[in-house]
């Protein structure tokens, strides 16, 4: 007897149905093929366990297994569900008429309890689109594929407990999640705010400007005086996550099993800060079983690498292309795999090894090792961070003042105004939605400058001997100066104030 069965692999952050056939023939053998690794194929075991303990059995009966399309890898422990239950239907120890028109998945537990799996959500958009009746999983990740809407998601315990959502004699109803709800349950709650930072306003005021515009920013300055602190708290003036945002972002880490259990959305936007000992793949994705990184988990939110120079320079190499195009593509022999990774980067460093500016007779290092110290950072990666912020000591006075600085939520109404003005101007192109993201060919349209900025830029460039890339990111730079003070134009002081955020292109920047 034969019965089809379907569950579904996880490529990048999209699914494809996997058609799983299950043939019974008399003689006595298991035969799974199909292109599986090691964990599919150590199913069988799990299997002939999991149905042992809840009064089942595998027959002793030829069982040949194919799961279709034969020429893509099937990876990992999840497909234990959907083979499970081919088996039981396919030797009439169970009635499941519907079996083919639900989407199955589950990692089987030796006494038939079921395990988390991993892409959930991308499993069940794409059960949706195929026109799949339903989705059997784990309950623990039940609630993160009920978010799709337009398919019944059954979470289940047991394989007992699929086989009665099966058999229609189930008191177990469809998992619902109430977007609007998810939103507000992890909402804007922040434990850190801009008023605990004192001092610094003119730090504030270019990280405004990055947050409004979605700028890379690199924040240089001795230790203590609050790189970091600052860094951290870019994310509570940041837009709130649309649904559209929302669910990309929940994908990969859906993915990258990430999500526990009582989280069905993510709702905030990320902040990834790995160790400035993370490899190449770590950062940019991959391995033998491509995964995303940590680019693409702060896809729509922030990546903070704190000490930048101690970062292999390898690893920051690879940043280049995916800051330019928003997207790594992960290429092996087999296949190639394609991740989001529009974030926003956001660095901190010291300017010498010491951490002290370089002052001739007060500096511990010497002006060729603050060189050597700066050089670890390839020129080609500072043209890609837009802002160039220096950060100095706080003065004693400031450190004292009681009274507060102002709050990220003063900070972030602004950002917001200056994002919708962006959100209204790109509303017809598709892929661009901050100021960050335009083209050279969009430049043209929307960074028309006046007269007199026309030729402060022209001094500042000839002068200064900015690059074409450092030219380009001064004219968006002063395209989001010019939103956040509601005017259409980009004027010269807009432009005066993108250029002072170029420090590290200046010649003579180190004294």
């Amino acid at each position: 007897m034969l019965v089809k069965t379907y569950g579904s692999a996880v490529y990048g952050v999209d699914a494809i149905p996997i058609t799983v056939e299950v043939n019974m023939d008399a003689g006595v053998n298991f035969f799974l093929v199909g292109l599986p690794d090691s964990a599919v194929k150590e199913s069988q075991q799990r299997i002939e366990a999991a149905l042992g303990n809840t009064g089942y059995r595998l027959p002793g009966k030829k069982i040949t297994i194919n799961m279709a399309p034969a020429d893509i890898r099937k990876e990992g422990s999840a497909y234990d569900l959907p083979l499970a239950l081919g088996i039981l239907a396919a030797s009439n120890q169970i009635e499941a008429p519907d079996i083919e028109s639900y989407l199955i998945m589950g990692e089987l537990s030796l006494d038939g309890g079921l395990q988390p799996i991993r892409g959930a959500l991308p499993m069940a958009i794409k059960a949706r689109d195929s026109g799949f009746k339903g989705f059997i999983l784990p309950m623990a990740n039940a609630r993160e594929a009920a978010i799709v809407e337009g398919i019944d998601v059954y979470g289940v315990e047991s394989i007992t407990d699929a086989i009665a959502v099966l058999g229609n004699g189930s008191d177990i109803q469809p998992i619902k999640v109430d977007i609007a709800e998810a939103f507000a349950q992890h909402g804007e709650d922040q434990l850190i705010d801009f008023a605990d930072v004192k001092g610094q306003e003119n730090v504030k005021r270019a990280l405004e400007i990055a947050a409004a515009g979605g700028h890379n920013v690199i924040l240089i300055g001795p230790p203590g005086v609050g790189k970091t602190m600052l860094a951290k708290r870019i994310p509570t003036i940041l837009p709130p996550l649309t649904l559209d945002e929302a669910l990309e972002t929940t994908k990969i880490h859906s993915v990258s099993g990430l999500l526990s259990a009582n989280i069905s959305l993510v709702t905030q936007r990320p902040f990834r800060n790995p160790h400035h000992t993370v490899s190449d793949v770590a950062l940019v994705g991959g391995g033998s079983n491509p995964k995303p990184g940590e680019i693409s988990l702060a896809h729509n939110g922030i990546l903070f690498l704190d000490e930048l120079p101690e970062f292999k320079r390898s690893a920051l190499e690879v940043l280049r292309q995916p800051l330019e195009d928003r997207i790594v593509t992960i290429s092996r022999a087999k296949m190639s795999v394609d991740y989001p990774s529009s974030f926003m980067l956001v660095a901190s460093m010291n300017p010498s090894p010491s951490g002290d500016f370089f002052k001739p007779g007060e500096s511990a290092d010497s002006e060729f090792a603050v060189k050597r110290y700066l050089a670890k950072i390839s020129g080609p990666l500072l043209d890609r961070i837009d802002l160039h912020i220096e950060v100095n000591p706080v003065p004693y006075e400031e450190l004292r003042n009681r009274k507060s600085g102002e709050s990220s939520q003063e900070i972030r109404a602004r950002v917001v105004k200056a994002r919708d003005i962006q959100t209204e101007r790109y509303k017809d192109v598709d892929g661009i939605h901050n100021n960050a993201q335009l083209s050279p060919k969009l430049m043209k349209v929307y960074c028309e400058i006046d007269g007199p900025g026309e030729l402060l830029l022209k001094n500042a460039v000839d002068r200064l001997g900015f690059s074409a890339r450092s030219y380009a990111r001064i004219l968006k730079v002063a395209r989001t100066i010019a939103d956040l003070e509601g005017e259409s134009g980009i004027s010269a002081a807009h432009l005066a104030e993108a250029i002072q955020y170029r420090s590290l292109d200046r010649e003579g920047w180190m004294g």
